[in-house]
């Protein structure tokens, strides 16, 4: 009961949430809900699917249970526990899977192309769900090593300043990948993997002149690419080869110039084995209040761009109209003979 209902009842305020016309009352082991037959019957099942979810080895979450209920109320035969599917990877007494449909889309996305472009707002497990795979896939045999890279894009900051040598002033940009694979590999394994080179992390500028055969390839933060360095990147592919490409294209940090991940969504559309998997906020697995962000800063920058159509619209207008009004107050002069 305690894992069904989340630290603090957080789980039972989402069902809450989901269906407000169900009240629920928990005392001890029991759950009494009251409301029409239709709405607590659509409860009832939703907490049996929980329960299942719990029994087969899944970390319940708000993300799931939200995701649980938006699938049920989409149809009430699916099961939600077994469309997520397993977990990816158990590292550490720990399962990764999936959580939200847009998340699994992803996930089997990677099982069958060649190339993957994971775009999304913060928090909906882009990066982590594909180091998951990565190392499932080095597990498997199915690589024989696993590189990842990110551009190193100042975001405000500067690289000079920061201490040390070349070496030092990069790692911090590259501290949240060796971050998730302390999370997915034993932490005494790391560094001999690091040093055999069977996992490379590296800044992007260090793949140009490569062909990364027999490799799973995962460039994070890729709204920061040009589309030169984007172009560059995507040339190195191999034989044996997977590559997944994430980024949120509301979080660029180049000074000046086009993104090579806005761009390349329209140069690749439409190539086989080539997938563009767009996630939102409904996939965001971090705290709750960030998918509330997401969305809060979604509607602001879609504000801000009616803003500038309006206004360019209305100069347009203006120019037009000042174009057709004829100059006053000139008086041509007669030629006189």
């Amino acid at each position: 009961m305690v894992r069904l209902l989340g630290p603090e009842d957080r789980y039972l305020s989402t069902i809450e949430a989901a269906y407000p016309k169900v009240d629920v009352h928990v005392r001890g082991n029991d759950v009494t809900l009251g409301g029409s037959a239709d709405d607590v019957a659509a409860v009832c099942r939703l907490i049996d699917e929980l329960q299942l979810a719990l029994r087969t080895g899944h970390d319940l979450g708000e993300t799931e249970v939200a995701t649980s209920a938006r699938m049920l109320a989409a149809d009430s035969s699916v099961s939600p526990s077994a469309q997520l599917g397993g977990p990816i990877l158990t590292a550490r007494n720990k399962s990764i899977r999936a959580k939200s449909i847009g998340q699994k889309d992803y996930v089997d996305a990677i099982d069958d192309n060649t190339i993957v472009f994971g775009i999304g707002p913060a928090g909906t497990g882009k990066t982590y769900l594909a180091m998951a795979k990565a190392v499932r896939a080095l597990q498997n045999k199915e690589v024989e090593r696993i590189i990842l890279t990110r551009p190193a894009v100042e975001a405000g900051e500067r690289l000079g300043f920061l201490p040390g040598t070349l070496t030092d002033k990069i790692d911090p940009y590259l501290r949240p990948l060796y971050d998730a694979l302390g999370e997915m590999l034993d932490p005494e394994l790391i560094p001999k993997l690091l040093a055999a080179g069977t996992i490379e992390v590296a800044p992007l500028a260090y793949m140009r002149g490569r062909t990364l055969n027999a490799s799973f390839v995962v460039l994070d933060e890729a709204q920061n690419t040009t589309p030169e360095q984007m172009k560059m990147f995507l040339t190195r592919l191999g034989f044996g080869s997977k590559m997944v490409i994430t980024g949120d294209v509301t979080q660029i940090d180049l000074p000046a110039g086009t993104s090579g991940l806005k761009l390349v969504t329209r140069v690749l559309d439409g190539i086989d084995d080539i997938h563009f998997a767009y996630l939102s906020s409904a996939d965001v697995v971090r705290h709750s209040l960030v998918g509330r962000i997401v969305d809060a800063y979604t509607e602001y920058d879609a504000q801000k761009q009616a803003l500038r159509q309006e206004s360019a619209e209305a100069r347009e207008f203006a120019t037009r109209g000042a174009q057709r009004t004829p100059a006053s107050g000139r008086n041509p002069k007669r030629s006189s003979t």
